[in-house]
């Protein structure tokens, strides 16, 4: 296994990303809270570029809980057809619009917890919906960060939430610009197949080119 980054190559690390990716947000494209949860719930194992091409006829239709929590199951899915695993996440996301209406008057909860008790939203979504909406000071590991935090030897965790208990141990603060940065850094840098080295923001800290997937 590559060593670990030292503290000094964290430091290295941050700083890098925090110059470049200060004011990164997400692709995903949304006008509202209730936008940016349903466009992260179909982001789950589908591409930010995908869930764009997807949202926006289904924000006209269903332009809040409201609306959404009335939709027939079949005209739902015929929208998200094209999405992975839509079927599941056509029932989920109108059974998040009935327990919002429910259990919160309709708003969406900006609450961590909260926001776990809707259907559709694990630990990695609400997480991403804080980081984006209120700069919370969370750190959410998907593939990008994944392998990003292994190239670099951040962790070396087998799973998603080890990777992530071990990523706020180090990083701290700013989690936010973190979680962002190694987003973006490995969906068009530090890429699972040809990583681009030559644009690398720190080939003297990289450990390792091999691939990480969480187990």
């Amino acid at each position: 296994m590559p060593k670990k980054a030292t503290k000094a190559e964290i430091q290295i690390i941050k700083e890098a990303f925090q110059q470049k990716f200060s004011n990164a947000v997400t692709e995903l494209k949304y006008r509202n809270d209730y936008e940016l949860l349903i466009a992260i719930i179909l982001s789950a194992q589908c591409t930010d570029k995908r869930v764009n091409i997807i949202t926006p006829a289904l924000f006209e239709k269903y332009p809040s809980v409201f609306e959404l929590a009335d939709a027939k199951l079949e005209d739902v899915k015929e929208l998200l057809k094209s999405c992975s695993f839509f079927n599941n996440k056509s029932k989920n996301i109108i059974k998040m619009a009935q327990s919002v209406i429910l259990n919160y008057g309709g708003d969406i909860p900006h609450n961590q917890k909260e926001l776990m008790k809707l259907a559709g939203v694990g630990n990695k979504t609400a997480n991403v919906f804080m980081i984006e909406f209120e700069g919370a000071n969370l750190m959410a590991v998907d593939t990008h960060v994944f392998r990003v935090s292994h190239r670099l030897g951040l962790s070396y965790e087998k799973t998603v939430e080890k990777t992530e208990a071990e990523l706020v141990k180090k990083l701290k603060d700013d989690l936010h610009i973190f979680h962002q940065a190694m987003v973006l850094f490995g969906r068009y840098t530090c890429k699972a197949v040809s990583p681009d080295c030559d644009n690398c923001l720190f080939p003297h800290v990289c450990k390792t080119k091999s691939s990480f997937k969480p187990g």
